[in-house]
């Protein structure tokens, strides 16, 4: 063990190392590290010493990469990374939960494809979410934060909204290119509280449509069937948007429907907001947080 140790160098001597080497600079390396640019030098000479190599050339305009240096560097960044990486793991505090209701069909539109960045600004937390299928679940249940979709005047509750709803028809590229007319085309309907095909009539339309062939449970399931060709689907723009751009539906038509209710982050009223669902909201507004101006409601 004496002998595998024997060149082992501090690892203060390294972290100085690998900042000088990344920098490009001891006095950049030194303003990272709070240290002073002769601490830095004189850190980089003792670990030269106890390694027996240059792994700085000094020039007039400053230092760079010895051979040496270049070829220890990439191994230093690793074992720092690993070291840094089994802390967090071992002995960081552990995450507490922040539990998130919502739809099945807001979750898998509008959620999931934000995860990745939802995590990262809750580096401390462990997300949970869970579903809301009947509205009676959301007074049951004792999430830290759910998504509604309404007006927001919800009692006891604060409510941040997130986005508007607005409808539109779309249908596969497919289905609308065999017909002169989209309006003649099978309906497909969404059960819940939003909007439907005849309001959509009523304000959209001369005269009353057909009657939807096939009515499903969720949003989701709508979108899959209206993807299959089933028929045409009046979507939300806002949750199929992924689904447009990627091409597997088109709208129908130009019009759309816009409603008055829409999508809120909601709590309760005698719980402090906390950090949190800023960053909640940060990554769930369309815009960023900054472009939306909250509603609150006690």
């Amino acid at each position: 063990m004496a002998e595998s140790t024997a060149l082992l160098p501090s690892l203060e001597w390294v972290r100085v190392f690998e900042a000088a080497a990344r920098l490009g600079s001891f006095t950049a390396a030194a303003r990272e590290l709070g240290l002073t640019q002769a601490a830095v030098s004189q850190r980089i000479r003792h670990l030269e010493e106890r390694l027996g190599v240059s792994l700085f050339e000094r020039q007039a305009r400053g230092v760079t990469l010895s051979l040496q240096g270049e070829a220890w560097l990439p191994h230093v960044q690793q074992a720092l990374e690993r070291l840094t990486h089994s802390a967090d793991s071992l002995f960081a505090a552990p995450r507490t939960r922040l539990s998130l209701m919502a739809s099945a069909s807001l979750i898998e539109l509008w959620i999931v494809p934000r995860l990745a960045e939802l995590q990262a600004a809750l580096p401390r937390r462990q997300l949970v979410l869970s579903t809301m299928h009947r509205w009676p679940d959301y007074a049951q249940a004792e999430a830290d934060l759910d998504i509604r979709f309404g007006e927001g005047d919800w009692p006891e509750r604060v409510s941040h909204r997130l986005f508007g709803e607005v409808l539109t028809p779309m249908a596969t590229p497919e289905l609308l290119a065999g017909v002169d007319d989209w309006r003649c085309l099978p309906r497909i309907a969404v059960a819940g509280p939003r909007l439907g095909w005849r309001e959509w009539d009523q304000r959209r339309e001369p005269g009353p449509g057909p009657m939807p062939v096939l009515r499903l449970d969720s949003l989701t399931q709508a979108l899959s069937a209206a993807e299959a060709g089933v028929g045409v689907l009046l979507g939300s723009l806002p949750l199929c948007r992924a689904t447009l751009e990627a091409g597997r539906l088109q709208r129908a038509s130009p019009e759309a429907l816009p409603m008055a209710e829409g999508y809120w982050l909601t709590r309760r009223s005698d719980r402090p907001a906390g950090r949190e669902v800023e960053r909640v909201l940060a990554v769930l507004r369309p815009g960023g947080a900054s472009a939306h101006a909250d509603a609150e409601n006690g």
